[in-house]
């Protein structure tokens, strides 16, 4: 029954729904305060957030999505822009953003590219950009990729995962020269000589700067950089290299930039008789699911893709509060020690 007033009726219609200031004033804390725990941003004191939550519940508020982008000109969407490839690394990624996001109430816009290109990126963020996303993260693991962000207006909020450490823009990115540095590493203490590398594609990113870590774990023990066996992300060559490295007796370890190259390396090494590690070991890179169900089981370097999304998100949500931060991240990966490693037999 509607309530009445100097003997008026009040229709339901009248009555005003809660406010977030209002959120704020039962909470004792500001209105900034209030839309940074219903994001989800990670500055915000445990104590502030069930404070906040607590007043949330007892007013019954609920956020205005509509109202908030027609005041702030940006929906709750993130918009991603990702290569449109299976390959374990970003397809983690971006399944772990998406459930980071999701949990601080963003939804996630992804526009795929089948080109990593300065034109394709450029274009895709453009797209994010005229949907009025709150925020835009890409994945950009290559230079020409990376290049298009120069194009990007200053003031949109933007971050830029596996990208250039040399650009400007916030970035997170897993370190790749520590994690190939630690399999290298991990192979020269059982025992060999020095350690062969089958690399990923030189242009992107994340494969250089494990040639790198490579690099700099051989020449920290004082042992001879061998040839660099370039290659793709794919378990084809990694089988092609392996056969490669099957007819050269000298070789006794090998570390390969990702999990698929040394699948199709050891293939190919069972085919000719070399075993593993009996003959030579392998350590890979990514962790895959499959990777503790190779035989042997593999030894590989596992990045954090919930702490890079985590990491991410943080950034994206500093920017839309207009907050200082600081705007690189760097996710240490662990190595994942299982039975394709052995002292060499002489």
């Amino acid at each position: 029954m509607d309530e009445a007033v100097a003997g008026r009726p009040v229709s339901r219609q009248a009555v005003r729904a809660p406010a977030m200031t209002d959120v704020a004033r039962l909470a004792g804390v500001s209105h900034q305060t209030v839309s940074r725990v219903l994001n989800g941003h990670p500055n915000v004191r445990e104590q502030t957030r069930l404070r906040v939550r607590a007043a949330v519940e007892e007013l019954g508020y609920r956020p205005n999505g509509a109202a908030r982008a027609l005041v702030t000109g940006r929906t709750q969407f993130i918009g991603v822009v990702a290569q449109s490839s299976t390959l374990y690394g970003p397809a983690s990624l971006l399944a772990a953003f998406e459930l980071a996001a999701g949990a601080a109430g963003f939804l996630v816009s992804v526009r795929r590219v089948r080109v990593l290109d300065r034109a394709s990126i450029a274009a895709a963020i453009e797209h994010h950009r005229d949907q009025r996303v709150a925020g835009i993260v890409v994945i950009a693991p290559t230079e020409s990729a990376s290049e298009a962000l120069a194009e990007v207006p200053a003031g949109v909020p933007l971050v830029t995962v596996d990208g250039d450490p040399g650009r400007a823009t916030p970035l997170v990115t897993v370190d790749q020269e520590a994690g190939a540095f630690a399999a290298t590493a991990h192979l020269l203490d059982a025992g060999h000589a020095t350690v062969w590398h089958v690399s990923g594609p030189a242009e992107w990113f994340d494969a250089a700067g494990r040639v790198r870590g490579w690099q700099r774990a051989l020449e920290a023990a004082g042992r001879e950089v061998p040839p660099l066996l370039a290659a793709d992300w794919s378990a084809a060559e990694g089988y092609r290299a392996g056969q490669m490295l099957a007819r050269m007796p000298e070789v006794t370890a090998v570390f390969a930039a990702n999990d698929h190259l040394a699948l199709g390396i050891l293939r190919a090494l069972s085919e000719r008789g070399r075993s593993v590690p009996g003959d030579i070991s392998i350590v890979g890179f990514d962790d895959v699911p499959e990777a503790a169900y190779f035989i042997p089981p593999l030894t590989t370097i596992r990045p954090d893709f919930d702490a890079v999304a985590t990491e991410t998100l943080g950034l994206l949500l500093a920017q839309l509060a207009e907050e200082a931060a600081e705007p690189r991240r760097t996710i240490s990966p662990t190595l994942v020690e299982r039975r394709s490693v052995a002292p060499p037999k002489h």
